[in-house]
């Protein structure tokens, strides 16, 4: 049950980033005016844009989740800093502490960032797969050569110390 609520968690995390980032491309002018107003430089609105909705996208789909919830979770603690500083203005506090709210979902996101239902995961159980076939085909080997090296043995007249091997026994 809780990787449910994780798996829903970490899409509604998502959500906030993809519509802000396609909001920002949609609205490049007003978005750079707010960034300039802020005493960035302009022209961050594309750049900020498509960071937002990559990183999003990469949160619902499970891609370098770890990666990429800490990046956003400093994204956001930035801009409280750069958008949302006037405490004293109940809209900027409220705002403050929606942002620090994400981040801490973020955070949180980044300490499950390999749940079921997401590439990672996905990709971690492919390459145990491989190092468990890998190991397998190794010990079949390791089987052949010793028999093979037993018959040659025989072969030759020489004794045979017949002992199974230590995972055999």
């Amino acid at each position: 049950m809780s990787m449910i609520a994780v798996f829903i968690g970490r899409l509604f995390i998502a959500v906030i980033f993809v519509v802000s980032g396609v909001n920002k491309l949609i609205h490049v002018a007003d978005t750079n005016a707010m960034i300039s107003a802020a005493g960035l430089p302009a022209g961050l609105a594309i750049p900020t844009g498509l960071f937002e909705l990559i990183a999003g996208v990469c949160v619902a789909l499970g891609i370098a989740t770890r990666l990429v919830s800490i990046l956003l979770a400093g994204f956001v603690l930035l801009t409280i800093l750069f958008f949302h500083r006037e405490f004293t203005d109940p809209m900027q506090a409220m705002a403050a502490m929606k942002n620090l709210a994400i981040a801490g979902g973020l955070l949180c996101l980044f300490g499950y960032g390999h749940t079921r239902w997401s590439y990672d995961a996905m990709r971690a159980r492919r390459r145990d797969e491989i190092a468990r076939h890998n190991a397998e085909t190794r010990l079949t080997e390791a089987e052949l050569r010793a028999a093979r090296a037993e018959g040659r043995a025989e072969a030759v007249g020489a004794p045979v110390a017949v002992k199974k091997p230590f995972w055999r026994r």
